[in-house]
């Protein structure tokens, strides 16, 4: 299956500090919150906190998936690996797919606000020019792009900087917005209910933008195979991720609520967040929000480079998509040719995207198509989960609750929800969401023809854990691949 000549990526790079601040940086909060309030307090209105609330709950249980399968099978191609282990291989393909459409997507979603932000700092005016947004947003993709070709070291400890940056601003406004005595509205505790909600489809298109906020924690189990002690790390970096990034979207979304009319939430449209920041500290607020919309902007563009060279990497080495995508560079132990690929595609989308409109009407359609093909890779990746514990389920309450019970209302629910949404969204967001996934059925049927071994697949079974058939850079002789040997961690 290999095509590497027993060359990996390189391991024990990442402890659970770094995976957690991986975990964080994926979910994006500042650009979350300032790019997504908007749509989401469209499609619910007050209900946008309850929105976020109970997308928690399901989005808690595919984090236990993601955290049981890490510990029976470390693959950089996580649930593209396990579902294909699983369920079946056409649908372990079609989660890879899912994943590597919806972030490429992202490529044009996130680099935007990232060229109109920094446009911004300098020139309102200039922000609102679509095109100087795409070439400047194009700059920082590049830059991030040629930070995670030099290495997953390098990749962690830019993430840390900015990240860390990023926090400390989100902390700060947090608590001038607790503190901000000027309110549109009193907070009411109906927020966090379900009477907002227009039925149970509008109560699914909320759910949908919701969990594009959280998505892009699982960027640790793309990690796993540069990461110590991987088994417990990854998916214990997940976990407490969603949790830090649910309080934040909790704490600014209710002060959103509170602060902004809906006139000045549908004025911020791309940028809610500075809106908010100007509100509560005029002058300053706004520039040092969009100073951390920018940073989350930028630090995702990273984890998601990640996620879709990874799950790349791992196709490739399964010759399921060209065999040169599983290369890894001599020096810096990067899939360089997946890297590559990426950064002439996505600059080809940027350019494209120019013809959808404004940067709000390109997000808005972007964020609900990507919305679709989480539902997807993340329902699949639950259910995965419950198949390949099946046996050990019984053995405790604990393992019965958290291994099945959780992480299948997960899957169930991602479910519902793309197929509730359907209903709700725009012509173009489904065709580019659908459309999407529909084209993966391509490489899927040629290279299951051509013989690939991932579709003999041994299957995935909580009683036995999976061993690599490679060595990772770093690793070898008699003493076996390093990634799995549990070296201790740095947290």
């Amino acid at each position: 299956m290999s095509n590497n000549t027993g060359r990996g990526l390189q391991a024990n790079v990442l402890g659970t500090f770094d995976t957690v601040v991986m975990a964080v940086a994926g979910s994006a909060p500042a650009y979350s919150i300032a790019a997504i309030t908007a749509v989401l307090v469209g499609s619910v209105g007050l209900a946008s906190p309850a929105a976020l609330l109970y997308c928690a709950i399901p989005m808690l249980g595919i984090a236990l998936a993601f955290s049981r399968l890490s510990r029976i099978d470390v693959n950089a191609g996580a649930g593209y690996s396990w579902v294909g282990r699983t369920l079946h291989p056409f649908l372990g393909f079609l989660s890879g797919w899912a994943l590597v459409i919806s972030t490429t997507l992202f490529m044009v979603a996130g680099s935007l606000p990232a060229g109109s932000m920094t446009l911004t700092l300098f020139d309102e005016e200039l922000a609102r020019n679509t095109a100087l947004s795409t070439l400047v947003g194009a700059c920082w993709f590049l830059v991030m792009l040629l930070v995670v070709l030099g290495g997953a070291r390098l990749t962690v400890r830019a993430q840390l900087l900015i990240t860390g940056v990023e926090l400390a601003i989100l902390a700060l406004f947090a608590v001038l917005a607790l503190l901000h005595s000027t309110n549109a509205r009193a907070f009411d505790w109906s927020w966090l209910g379900f009477g907002h909600f227009d039925g149970a489809t509008g109560f699914a298109s909320g759910a949908l933008i919701a969990a594009f906020y959280y998505w892009g924690w699982d960027v640790t189990s793309n990690l796993s195979e540069e990461t110590r002690d991987s088994r417990r790390t990854t998916g214990l970096a997940g976990l407490i991720g969603v949790g830090i990034v649910f309080l934040l979207f909790e704490v600014f979304t209710i002060a959103v609520n509170i602060v902004l009319s809906s006139e000045q939430i549908h004025a911020g449209d791309a940028n809610v967040l500075a809106v908010l920041g100007e509100e509560v500290w005029p002058g300053w607020g706004g520039k040092l929000l969009i100073v951390a919309v920018m940073l989350s902007t930028v630090a995702t563009l990273e984890t998601t480079l990640i996620q879709v060279t990874r799950s790349l990497f791992a196709m490739g080495r399964d010759r399921t998509m060209p065999a040169a995508l599983g290369r890894v560079h001599r020096r810096w132990n990067t899939p360089w040719v997946a890297v590559a690929v990426v950064g002439v595609v996505a600059p080809a989308m940027f350019v494209a995207s120019n013809a959808l409109g404004t940067v709000g009407d390109i997000l808005a359609d972007a964020i609900s198509a990507i919305g679709l093909q989480i539902a997807v890779y993340y329902g699949l990746t639950g259910l995965a989960a419950v198949v390949a514990y099946r046996k050990v389920l019984l053995t405790s309450v604990g393992t019965f609750v958290l291994g099945g019970l959780w992480p299948l209302f997960g899957a169930l629910f991602m479910f519902w929800i793309f197929v509730e949404s359907l209903g709700e969204l725009s012509g173009s967001a489904i065709a580019i969401g659908l459309g999407g996934l529909a084209a993966g059925l391509i490489p899927m049927l040629w290279y299951w023809r051509r013989g690939s071994d991932y579709y003999r697949p041994a299957k995935l079974d909580a009683t036995r854990t999976v061993e690599a058939d490679y060595v990772p850079a770093g690793g070898g002789g008699d003493r076996g691949p390093l990634v799995h040997e549990g070296l201790p961690t740095d947290f």
